[in-house]
């Protein structure tokens, strides 16, 4: 999928918002700044040398588009902060005497702008090296691929560990309870408690995620979005034993099994955990492997910095080096994967 940073706000942010990237693009440009209260800084007129547009073209922007660009660090330099300001860049800056306040750009409200500036040659390549650098970025962390960037979560071995026991407990009630060839049933039940709660089968799921047939496509959810079909595995297979039990024992038929699903997905206390999952799927998938969800779109919102930080900083981890120090979680996953 292109990314269009000067149309889509949630690619413009998915960038800005990887501070991993951020630095890397700063050190490439190399661009003159006012170092100011820790932070560097650009007003409208070194901003718009810089793109090379007329400074009424960056007002025309700041008025346009103020709101994102204030979000990402724009801000106003008045009081105390402005004397400051005037008398370490009195050379700098060209501030009338009397002038109450003073807009300046922080580093990322500086490349924001530069997303947006459709006529500016300057903003187009620094819009490509942005990018290059953002998909690198997490390439670098994720050793090149990013189909298990999932497994870099604090999170997901317990999650994963969580999913597979309570799935057990649905693969348990559908040999119990449902008739149908053992096979086919449980395919056909897990790809329709897919459809509930992201509205594409398993088959969707991989094609759009570019996975290879032999793939799992539990092992590449993430720990939230396990934990809500562990919940969803749970809840129906109880249904199911509730409704087979009330029936005097006699299997459930398929479409029996389908209407519990549809029931359980419209409850209203599973809403809040649906929404959730589907935003961070859809988010994640778009801004870490260039996946687009296009069924639950509506849900898509900016990767945060602390997701960034979470899967790609500090805070991630090497699932393997995790694994290997851990023993008996990776015989309970292999023991699972036999299964």
């Amino acid at each position: 999928m292109a990314k269009d940073l000067i149309i889509s706000e949630i690619e413009r942010q998915n960038v800005l918002n990887n501070n991993i990237a951020i630095k890397a693009i700063q050190e490439k440009l190399n661009v003159p700044a006012m170092l100011f209260n820790g932070q560097y800084c650009f007003t409208k007129q070194m901003v718009a040398d810089f793109y090379e547009v007329d400074e009424k073209t960056i007002k025309r922007y700041l008025k346009s588009h103020e709101q994102e660009l204030k979000d990402n660090g724009y801000f106003l330099c008045m009081g105390k902060q402005l004397k400051e300001l005037k008398l370490q860049y009195v050379r700098d800056i060209n501030v009338p005497h009397k002038a109450r306040y003073l807009g300046l750009f922080n580093f990322r409200s500086f490349l924001n702008i530069g997303m947006l500036l459709s006529e500016s040659e300057k903003a187009q390549q620094v819009r490509s090296l942005m990018l290059d650098i953002a998909i690198a970025s997490i390439n670098e962390r994720t050793g090149g691929g990013t189909k298990y960037i999932n497994r870099r979560d604090i999170d997901y071995v317990p999650s994963a560990i969580a999913e597979i026991n309570y799935r057990k407990t649905l693969t348990s009630a559908i040999n119990k309870c449902v008739d149908g060839h053992p096979t086919m049933k449980y395919a056909s039940i897990t790809d329709s408690i897919y459809k509930a709660i992201f509205r594409e089968n398993a088959k969707e799921y991989k094609e759009i995620l570019k996975l290879k047939e032999n793939d799992k496509v539990s092992d590449t959810m993430y720990a939230e979005v396990l934990l809500l079909i562990a919940s969803f595995e749970n809840g129906v297979g109880y249904e199911m034993e509730k409704q087979y039990k009330e029936n005097g024992c006699q299997l459930l038929s398929l479409q029996d099994v389908n209407d519990i699903i549809a029931k359980f997905a419209n409850h209203p206390f599973q809403q809040p955990l649906l929404n959730d999952a589907r935003a961070k799927m859809a988010s994640r998938d778009l801004g870490f492997r260039d996946a687009y969800h296009g069924n639950i779109a509506e849900y898509l919102r900016a990767v945060t910095p602390e997701e960034y930080e979470r899967f790609i900083g500090d805070k991630s981890i090497d699932f393997d080096s995790i694994l290997e120090g851990n023993q008996e979680v990776l015989k309970r996953l292999k023991q699972a994967e036999d299964e």
